[in-house]
């Protein structure tokens, strides 16, 4: 449940909506991306002010409006089995949000547990940097090669060498990884 329709609110759903929850937005109003989301059937906005019943069927609610009583309000309405988190009130929620950022099968969260959302903000654009596209298909190679590793290979020790040698920048940056993984096994066995 996402209280609020600006830009906060659209950056919390924006941060969830890739995780399989199914996102309620409750506002009058909403940015033009949540309005989108909404067309698509992605998120259920609801355009109206929010109400005490809102809550019902919620776990984890985001207040996330311009108004401080209105976030207030909604942490207040929460039950005691709900968490909520309020854009303008970290020390008050239940939990925080991380910055996150997935490149395929890698995903980091940066949290700084509210200090400064706009600090992990930055970090996380200093990881996109240094874990840049490339790793997607890294990472898919790495996990189909350990796939491969722990079902063919039987010798405990040259599962642990594969395992530890493929994780060497070397692969990173490798053209063809498949045929350096060949000659690698080629060689250890």
């Amino acid at each position: 449940m996402v209280v609020g329709g600006g830009k906060v609110a659209e950056r919390k759903v924006s941060g969830i909506i890739g995780t399989g929850a199914r996102v309620t937005v409750i506002s009058p109003e909403a940015t033009d991306e949540m309005k989108k989301l909404a067309s698509k059937g992605e998120i259920n906005w609801q355009q109206r002010s929010f109400s005490k019943d809102d809550l019902k069927d919620a776990v984890l609610i985001f207040a996330a409006t311009n108004d401080k009583q209105l976030n207030q309000q909604v942490k207040d309405s929460a039950g005691r089995h709900q968490l909520v988190t309020m854009a303008d009130n970290p020390e008050e929620s239940d939990f925080h949000v991380p910055a996150h950022l997935n490149r395929g099968r890698l995903s980091i969260a940066i949290s700084t547990c509210g200090a400064s959302p706009t600090l992990a903000g930055k970090i996380r654009e200093q990881l996109e940097q240094q874990f840049d596209v490339e790793y997607e298909d890294y990472l898919e190679f790495l996990f189909s090669k350990r796939q491969w590793i722990l079902k063919e290979v039987t010798d405990a020790s040259l599962k642990r060498k594969l395992l530890t040698a493929i994780v060497n920048p070397d692969f990173l940056h490798c053209e063809n990884r498949e045929e350096e993984f060949q000659h690698l096994y080629e060689k250890m066995i």
